[in-house]
């Protein structure tokens, strides 16, 4: 055979090899991109989970000690009070029954906690011992009445007139205080709707809640006896929930002024140097002091699915840098 031939030949038999092994890769590839679009198919039948169970632990009130924090968890639909470390160890349950148990506070005394008692019959401000004994009721039958709040001295309760009577249009609320010896009431703070007050810790000033629009509420600042009223946060948005920090210099509030859900923010008492403190998602609110004024205690809510997880947190009042 010729050598010109024997190339040809040569050369054909390469075509016919690079031809075989073309196939056989588009083969190969072809099964690969099947197998990962089966696999995209399969994951596009995976369904969302939806979650069914949610847990339900707010208003956290340190004791005076800042060893122990009260606060409610909601068993069996009811609101009923725990108590727990302050780093969230040993938790025990105070209250049971059918009643619903709100608003836990302290008193600086350590030896009662005052909270709202609702029954099917009436709605009012209580206190009991730390351990969940002797019940009293403070307030008379026909006051619905909430948020109550201790004097310096352990002897008055601050306390407000429900607002939600009919909800969600808003009522009249006044802010009363209850003499724990006397039980004389006392109005404070009327005309209006008026709620969560709070002393100062030298109890010559309060600062409460003002509704002042059907978009806005704002944080005011009075002298002891309800006079000499000042707005305090000046902002379009629901400013709330103040609370005097343990040396008087400060005041946390909660707000929705981000624009959305409600963070803790922390300001000057005369209303200057607005700090956000805690930058959560959801719904954080009622923020409550340790007694070294070094953390604050709040309730963040979150809708999740079919219902809404409400947890307590903490945060320094003093936060600093990331890196630091």
């Amino acid at each position: 055979m010729h050598g010109a031939s024997v190339l040809l030949l040569e050369l054909n038999a390469v075509r016919l090899s690079n031809m075989k092994f073309s196939v056989a890769a588009f083969i190969l590839i072809g099964a690969v991109s099947l197998g990962v679009a089966q696999a995209d198919a399969a994951d596009l039948e995976i369904s969302i989970p939806i979650q069914l169970s949610h847990s339900q632990n707010m208003d956290p009130s340190p004791s005076p000690d800042g060893k122990k924090l009260v606060f409610i968890s909601v068993v069996s639909g009811k609101e009923q009070f725990f108590t727990m470390d302050a780093d969230g160890k040993n938790i025990a349950q105070l209250t049971r029954g059918d009643a619903n148990h709100e608003d836990p506070a302290w008193s600086p005394d350590g030896k009662k906690i005052a909270f709202v008692m609702i029954t099917k019959e009436r709605t009012s401000i209580a206190v009991m011992n730390p351990d969940g004994s002797n019940v009293d009721l403070l307030t008379p039958k026909e006051q619905n009445t909430i948020h109550p709040n201790w004097s310096a001295d352990s002897k008055q309760l601050m306390f407000c007139t429900n607002d939600d009577l009919a909800p969600p249009k808003k009522n009249e609320a006044q802010i009363n205080v209850v003499d724990l010896a006397t039980r004389k009431i006392t109005p404070l703070i009327t005309g209006g709707i008026n709620t969560y007050g709070s002393w100062s810790p030298d109890m010559k000033q309060i600062v409460f809640r003002k509704i002042i629009g059907e978009e806005n509420s704002e944080i005011f600042l009075a002298n002891a006896d309800g006079s000499n009223l000042r707005n305090l946060t000046n902002n379009p948005f629901f400013d709330g929930w103040p609370a005097w920090s343990p040396d008087g210099k400060k005041i946390a509030f909660a707000s929705n002024r981000r624009g959305h859900g409600y963070q803790i923010f922390v300001m000057n008492a005369d209303g200057a140097n607005v700090r956000l403190i805690a930058n959560t998602e959801g719904r954080g609110t009622a923020p409550r002091w340790s007694p070294d004024g070094k953390t604050i205690y709040f309730t963040n809510c979150v809708e999740k699915d079919y219902g809404t997880d409400c947890e307590i947190l903490m945060v320094s009042s003093e936060p600093q840098p990331i890196g630091k």
